[in-house]
């Protein structure tokens, strides 16, 4: 529908919504970023789920919307298997649901896959009402290319994990946008200057649209050193631009192995520029050897 049309949504007519699954985002920090079509359903649905019913609950009555004597139920990743065919029951019956996760767009880093290939599954309707979401805010925000991107979820926890995951990716030709933890942050930014080099440009986007919201922007070796002493507490997004892998010449090597000892043993060291560079592990050691010793 265009911009300044008159015309009513064909989900939302008289107070009631076409039966099916509706999808809705809810903010990610501000409680007015939430749509006004995304208060339409959780006025009218028949059923309401979500993440967390609290944080439904507490944004409902903030904008004014009383759940009733209407169902309110928990679904995510550990409760499915009991609370799936309850939801998929009052679809058969032709009852609206409307489904929101803890804060953004339900599958995004968050729960709703199973039950959107549950419901696709058994030829319902499925709906989705766009929203506020994280990704798209960072990557507005973070002034890098935004004609190709890729989300690429969560960054692994551990640190070889996380060394393969950003080495993978640095042959992606896209913008790469991540979620990442603030007590993290640090040693995946050490990590990604490894993996994609010193100069490429990143944005580290922390608490976007709530009351500290903080853009640091750089190349990757500037904003390692911006956290380098931080205690950074809150959610963070990361942008990555997009870039070609750093030549492995005899210069480039050694500089990234001087920068990996720094907080790396030599086998770690060794292991995670052979990775970074393509090269053969045993004759980066040997250079890591003999780095170590000067």
């Amino acid at each position: 529908m265009a911009i300044g049309s008159d015309r009513p949504d064909f989900r939302v007519q008289g107070g009631s919504i076409s039966p099916g699954l509706h999808f809705i985002a809810t903010p990610i920090g501000a409680a007015r970023d939430i749509t006004l079509r995304a208060l339409d359903l959780l006025a009218a649905a028949d059923v309401l789920a979500a993440e967390d019913t609290r944080s439904l609950r507490h944004l409902m009555e903030i904008h004014g919307i009383t759940v009733g004597d209407r169902p309110l139920l928990s679904y995510h990743e550990h409760n499915e298997p009991v609370a799936l065919p309850k939801l998929l029951r009052a679809l058969r019956e032709g009852k609206s649901v409307v489904y929101a996760s803890e804060a953004g767009t339900p599958l995004v880093s968050d729960p709703g896959f199973g039950l959107a290939r549950a419901v696709i599954g058994d030829g319902l309707p499925l709906f989705a009402a766009p929203g506020p979401s994280a990704v798209l805010c960072a990557l507005a925000v973070s002034g890098l290319p935004s004609d190709r991107f890729l989300f690429a979820g969560f960054v692994p926890s551990s640190g070889s994990a996380r060394r393969s995951f950003l080495e993978d990716l640095a042959r992606v030709e896209a913008t790469l946008i991540l979620y990442e933890s603030p007590k993290r942050i640090y040693e995946m930014l050490c990590d990604s200057v490894l993996a994609f080099g010193e100069e490429r440009k990143v944005a580290v986007c922390r608490e976007l649209t709530k009351r500290f919201e903080e853009v640091t922007r750089g190349t990757l070796v500037e904003v390692v050193q911006a956290f380098s002493d931080r205690d950074v507490k809150g959610e963070i997004v990361v942008v990555i631009d997009r870039g070609l892998r750093v030549q492995a010449t005899q210069e480039t090597v050694e500089a990234a192995l001087d920068r990996a000892l720094e907080t790396m043993s030599v086998k770690d060291a060794a292991t995670a520029v052979a990775e970074a560079f393509g090269l053969a592990r045993r004759d980066v050691y040997q250079m890591a050897l003999s780095r170590n010793r000067v």
